[in-house]
Formats: C-alpha cells, structure tokens, sequence
C-alpha cells in the first residue's frame, strides 16, 4: 500500500479538491458595490446642491447628474459580463469627468462657471470624486480582467 501526501500530511486516501467556483464575482462583487456607494454619493451630493443653493442650467446639469449616477450606480450592481465591462468603464468615465469638470471651475473656470472651495460642499465633492474614481478604476481593472466565461458547442451555433 503506497501513501499519498495530502494537504494535511501523509495520508492512505485521495487528496479531495473541492472547486468552488464564482470567487472571481466574488472579488469583484465588493468592488461593484463600493464603486456604486460612490456613484450615488456623488449625485446625491449634486442632487442636494440642485435642490437647496444652485439654480439655473447648472442647476439642471446637477440634477442630471444626480440621476446619471444613480443609473450608472444599479447598472454597475446589476448587470453581468459584457455589459458589467461597459456599466463600469461608462461609469468611470461619467466620475472621472464629473471629477474633471469640477477641477477646471475651481481653477481656470469652465464654460463661464467659477467655483472656490469655499462654495458648499465644494471640498467634500472633491474627495467623494477623487476616492470614487479609484474605486471605479480599480473594479473596471478587475471586471476587464476577469477570464470570459468558456463557451459550449452549443453556444457556438
């Protein structure tokens, strides 16, 4: 009789591997709901400032905005595969642009819009965007990576 080392040392019997699968939507999973915390954050805080101190066509773009993100936040949970891949880069896209525009009005100003940090809620906008966009650059890096699901002959007809 020959012994086998199993994961526990030497032993008479087959050593058992157990597949769990899924631990690659596992691992994203947590990125997806983070970067979705961050979507509806940033358009909760655009939608409040919409609703309470800006008006006119800046206020209309916060609350397109607002909705944007919320969309792009149940996109990002709720969608697998491919379209999982395009929620994530649309949704990084969407903050690092929001992120973008909100740095060009706090210094050369942008399309007539000057802001300072000393508007309402200015500085916590910038961090809620800055930490967001890595969230999303991270989960859109894990998503993109992740290996394509095999196919079957029969999907292949």
């Amino acid at each position: 009789m020959s012994s086998t080392a199993g994961p526990y040392g030497p032993s008479d019997g087959p050593t058992v591997r157990i597949d769990r699968g899924g631990t690659a939507t596992r691992s994203t999973m947590l990125w997806q709901a983070l970067s979705a915390l961050s979507l509806l954050a940033m358009g909760g805080i655009h939608l409040y400032l919409a609703l309470t101190s800006t008006g006119g066509i800046l206020g209309i773009l916060f609350i397109l905005n607002g909705i944007g993100g919320a969309v792009l936040a149940i996109a990002v949970l709720v969608t697998r595969g491919r379209l999982l891949a395009v929620a994530t880069v649309l949704a990084l896209l969407f903050l690092a642009g929001t992120l973008l525009c909100l740095v060009l009005a706090l210094t050369v100003g942008l399309f007539g819009i000057e802001s300072s940090l000393d508007y309402e809620l200015a500085p916590t906008t910038l961090v809620v965007e800055s930490v967001g966009t890595v969230i999303l650059l991270i989960t859109t890096v894990l998503v993109l990576r992740r290996p394509a699901p095999a196919t079957t002959a029969a999907h292949r007809r």
